[in-house]
């Protein structure tokens, strides 16, 4: 079957070649991200393949089922840029990889942590300029710090059991509890204390009209002074400006983020030369207790792997009309 894949990295073509390798399925290329404007490349070929900035709202998803596509797989496991009422009206499939590697997204939440905490960012700086004064690189003991990790599926679930490693004390707050977190040594916050106790907060949930923005003015004003914020999970979880004026005040004591709400017009792609008229970007940034990863946190050898593997795994069952496995559907 012909795929149209969109958002293509050479990295990525590298492993979706390896995944291909009995020819199966003749993979097409488009460095361009999927858009209304980019969806004419789609015409002919019955799926597409999209990563997470990627659009397929509802124009987009009627270009692409007028153009013959039947089946939208994303390789990615959020799929909040789908609309999936559009998709089923339409009698389009829409398919995700479930479940690729929470350690690596949990290992990039733990490796920002740190990197924050101990100012690692700064310190690699100045050594780099001769430079090997202290001034200004303290940071704190991890042991004995309260860790609140707001989302406890897979990915919540690893990085927990890390802090725990730690010697963190872990609390965790999700709308549906999950038994495993707590067999892990956990426990669920009471209202209010992840505000009171947390000094570190992670962000491990998916993108939905519930948790837009879950971190903004009034939840930031009831944070421990000093908090760390982490996000490795979508960028719309965070409320950019009530964090930059948090920051502001001291009353965050640093963010480290892998995830930006408006990265679709920044992230994978290289714009060193290039001004950017992002302002909330560029005074994030500018922050010295601020730590920006450009949406990585995915990318290792084996969570690449998987992802291919199984997008294409997928694309063969709706090729030969096996039931999909990975399909999501609105609700």
């Amino acid at each position: 079957m012909e795929i149209a894949i969109f958002s293509s990295t050479p990295y990525e073509r590298r492993y979706l070649d390896e995944a291909n390798a009995n020819g199966h399925h003749r993979l097409n290329f488009f460095e361009v991200p999927l858009t209304a404007e980019s969806a004419g490349l789609a015409v002919g070929y019955p799926a597409v393949c999209i990563f997470v900035n990627d659009r397929a709202d509802a124009q987009v998803l009627e270009a692409l089922q007028q153009g013959g596509t039947r089946l939208v797989a994303l390789r990615c496991t959020g799929f909040n840029n789908v609309d999936l009422e559009a998709a089923a009206r339409l009698g389009m499939n829409v398919v995700r990889v479930v479940d690729y590697s929470p350690n690596s997204v949990a290992e990039h939440a733990v490796a920002l942590l740190l990197a924050i905490n101990r100012k690692i960012h700064r310190a690699y700086n100045r050594t780099r300029d001769s430079n090997y004064s202290l001034d200004g690189l303290i940071g704190f003991d991890l042991t004995g710090k309260t860790v609140a990790v707001v989302g406890t599926g897979k990915i919540g679930r690893v990085f927990a059991k890390i802090m725990l490693g730690f010697g963190c004390e872990v609390i965790g707050y999700d709308p549906v509890p999950s038994r495993e977190f707590e067999a892990l040594g956990t426990r669920y916050a009471a209202p209010g204390e992840i505000g009171e106790r947390a000094d570190v907060i992670s962000l491990h949930c998916p993108l939905t009209p519930a948790t837009h923005h879950i971190i903004n003015a009034e939840t930031l004003s009831r944070a421990k002074p000093g908090a760390l914020l982490i996000n490795t999970s979508r960028g719309a979880l965070i409320d950019t400006k009530a964090v930059i004026e948090a920051l502001k005040t001291g009353q965050l004591g640093g963010v480290a983020i892998d995830v930006y709400e408006q990265e679709a017009n920044l992230f994978f792609r290289d714009l060193s030369s290039v001004v950017i008229a992002d302002d909330l970007i560029q005074r994030l940034v500018s922050f010295p207790n601020v730590i920006v990863t450009g949406h990585q946190a995915f990318l290792t050898r084996e969570a690449l792997t998987t992802i291919c593997e199984r997008t294409l795994q997928s694309a063969t069952a709706f090729e030969q009309g096996q039931t999909l496995e990975n399909e999501i559907k609105a609700p």
